[in-house]
């Protein structure tokens, strides 16, 4: 047996530019949709000074357990077009929820005094998030299961 030879570099391959920018492009398309939606609910249910952010809360919650309801049509029933993904999963959901606005709200609220609110928002919004993505997977799954002949 030969030792592998070392002087050679490995060069890792790279997907070519012209095969990603449609997906790039998806993406921009979802994401803009996504933060527009966000903001409209934003507008609709403006947070108040020290309050609980409801409004990113329920937004980040929602988004969620869609991306459960998403990813196990995608992957267990529908052989889903190429660019599906990255435009509703990436872009829409991505643009979507918030989490980004979640850790500026957070800030806010210590940095006002509310500490319990933020405390109260960094435990439940995570958990939160993580319940509804959790939930909507199985409850999608055992809908699916249901309807199979």
């Amino acid at each position: 047996m030969t030792a592998p030879d070392t002087d050679s570099p490995v060069v890792p391959r790279r997907p070519a530019r012209r095969t990603q920018a449609p997906v790039v492009a998806v993406v921009a398309l979802g994401g803009g949709l996504g933060a527009t939606a966000r903001y409209a609910v934003s507008l609709g249910w403006p947070a108040h000074t020290g309050g609980f952010p409801w409004a990113t809360f329920w937004v980040n919650v929602a988004g969620c357990a869609v991306i459960g309801v998403f990813m196990v049509v995608i992957t267990d029933v529908w052989a889903a077009h190429r660019l599906v993904r990255p435009f509703f999963g990436t872009g829409v959901l991505g643009g979507f929820t918030t989490f980004s606005t979640y850790a500026v709200d957070s800030r806010q609220l210590f940095a006002t005094g509310h500490v319990r609110t933020a405390l109260a928002y960094l435990a439940a919004t995570p958990l939160a998030a993580l319940t509804a993505v959790g939930l909507a997977a199985w409850a999608t799954r055992r809908v699916l299961k249901r309807r199979q002949p």
